[in-house]
């Protein structure tokens, strides 16, 4: 790799896709102060880091770094551990930084933490600036020692208090036009949540801090003018403060002609008259909510320390369905202590009857500093040593069970999460959908040996055997469903298995790109997953 220009301090990591933006890096390098031209942000993912981590430390060392900022979470800690290693022994005399949620707790344990120089844990936007600059007033030959008369740069381990939020810089402007045309936006109006729920490291908050509104808002519209139409909130309850969250949909709907479309996470059984006013004017898909309901048994969510109102929750999402063109994105876990596989299954029947448009069936992860592991003894819960932590068996799941929880998980994403078999999927609802769901599984898993990888076609012709052969539905009601799930919203080649059906019945009545340009058009900024939702409820 040819050698660059050096930049002194490197701030990277590895993003779980490319459309992913690493949002926490942009906060450091925004508050970098007079450091920002001295510093570079270079991003990377994990496929590339497990086929070539060789290749990232030879792009890092190209620019000459005297200083590398590593951000480390959950689905990037192997990854991460293993470029670390070879840039310590490609180039000792780097200085190597991390931060993340991975290395913030259970800090001194972690072979990652042992390889680098600092760590910093918990809030590092202020605390980053600081440190560099000690680090960067050092000879650049001097020998780790000779720092230690300084504040931060003779400290491994560092912990910064909670910066102020009026005090940052942000992050926005850091935004490239790339990143605007072609990658996830994010953005956050809080930081903090009011809940404990012990499975999730936001319990471990001591409060819910908001930036100053104005200021946000001015920073969003500034990325508007520039040409964004997607955002992602990351707050972890946009609905906590319904005065704020007012504020914040007022001002996207003065915008909406613009074809935006935003994510926000939500407190399920929190939506009140004056909340309820504005989403109801937001065009059809251009909101999404993402609502953790994560258990429905009351005995499970009092024990892991999670309030909700089951019953509102119902109410809530019934109007978010009936009344609005929210696309709705529910979270369940499986695995939370005391869990049943009845009453997992009980949980997941009761929310499909709801109809969300998706439904997030998570495995419980034990992720790092989190409470949970309260509950270990008691309850049985065994976890997996390696990332992601997933829990691997309870007293009441076994780790076959679980196993069994992880391929429905992925085969109800396939067929049901993606939008791409609506007509389909309807023929196999029942009120006991989450039975159905283990029958059609065990089946697929029969066929490919395997859960992943499945191409559309060949999942159609699946979904169609087991409706004909296991569930004893008409051939011609499975073809005509199929072959409108197939060729809208746009047109597919028909399927060898339903060719014949075709030729005979639907021939002449075969979608036609100008009969499909004609209906009336979407927001066109809709991620493709939501677009397949909208435009088959329009038709």
């Amino acid at each position: 790799m040819p050698s660059l220009a050096p930049t002194e301090i490197l701030l990277c990591t590895l993003n779980a896709r490319y459309i992913h933006c690493a949002f926490g890096l942009r906060y450091l390098q925004a508050n970098l102060g007079s450091l920002q031209s001295r510093s570079k942000i270079l991003e990377f993912t994990i496929s590339q880091a497990a086929e070539n981590p060789g290749s990232i430390v030879d792009a890092l060392l190209a620019h000459h770094p005297r200083i590398v900022g590593f951000g480390v979470y959950i689905w990037n800690a192997t990854q991460t551990l293993e470029v670390v290693r070879r840039l310590r022994q490609a180039s000792p005399e780097i200085r190597i930084v991390l931060g993340g949620p991975e290395v913030s707790y259970e800090t001194e344990s972690q072979e990652i933490v042992q390889l680098a120089d600092h760590t910093i844990r918990g809030e590092a936007d202020l605390l980053f600036r600081e440190l560099c600059q000690e680090l960067l007033s050092e000879p650049q030959s001097a020998p780790f020692s000779s720092s230690a008369l300084l504040r931060l740069a003779s400290k491994k381990i560092i912990e910064p208090e909670l910066p102020p939020l009026q005090a940052l810089a942000l992050p926005y402007s850091l935004y490239s036009d790339e990143d605007l045309r072609n990658r996830v936006i994010y953005v956050e109006a809080s930081r903090g949540c009011a809940f404990k729920c012990e499975y999730c490291l936001s319990s471990l908050d001591l409060r819910v801090r908001s930036f100053d509104l104005a200021r946000f808002l001015a920073e969003i519209d500034s990325l508007i003018q520039r040409g964004a139409r997607q955002f992602k909130f990351v707050d972890r309850t946009f609905n906590l403060s319904p005065k704020t969250s007012t504020a914040i949909l007022e001002f996207f709907l003065s915008r909406s002609h613009l074809g935006l479309f935003l994510h926000f996470e939500m407190v399920p059984d929190r939506l009140p008259e004056e909340l309820r006013r504005w989403i109801v004017q937001f065009p059809p898909g251009s909101l999404q909510f993402e609502i953790g309901i994560q258990t429905w048994n009351p005995e499970v969510s009092a024990r892991v320390s999670r309030r909700q109102d089951t019953a509102q929750i119902e109410k809530n999402i019934q109007f978010l369905r009936s009344e609005t063109g929210v696309h709705l994105h529910a979270d369940l876990i499986a695995g939370l202590p005391g869990e049943t596989l009845e009453s997992f299954g009980q949980g997941f029947d009761r929310l499909a009857r709801l109809n969300p448009h998706e439904i997030q069936l998570g495995i419980l992860k034990r992720l790092r500093g989190t409470p949970i592991i309260r509950h270990d003894s008691e309850w049985g819960m065994s976890y997996s040593s390696e990332p992601p932590y997933e829990i691997q068996k309870t007293h009441h799941l076994s780790a076959e069970e679980i196993s069994e929880l992880k391929r429905v998980s992925k085969v109800w994403d396939l067929i049901a999460n993606r939008g791409y078999f609506k007509s389909t999927f309807e023929l196999l609802r029942t009120d006991a959908l989450f039975a159905e769901m283990r029958h059609f599984t065990r089946f697929v898993w029969g066929r490919f040996g395997r859960t992943h990888s499945i191409d559309l076609m060949s999942l159609a012709e699946a979904l169609y055997d087991f409706l004909i052969q296991h569930r004893e539905q008409d051939a011609a009601v499975v073809s005509r469903a199929l072959l409108a799930d197939l060729q809208a919203p746009e047109v597919r080649p028909i399927p060898s298995f339903l060719k014949p059906f075709w030729l005979e019945n639907l021939a002449p009545r075969r979608p036609n790109k100008a009969t499909l340009s004609s209906r009336s058009p979407l927001t066109p900024s809709l991620p493709k997953r939501q677009k397949r939702f909208q435009t088959e409820e329009k038709t």
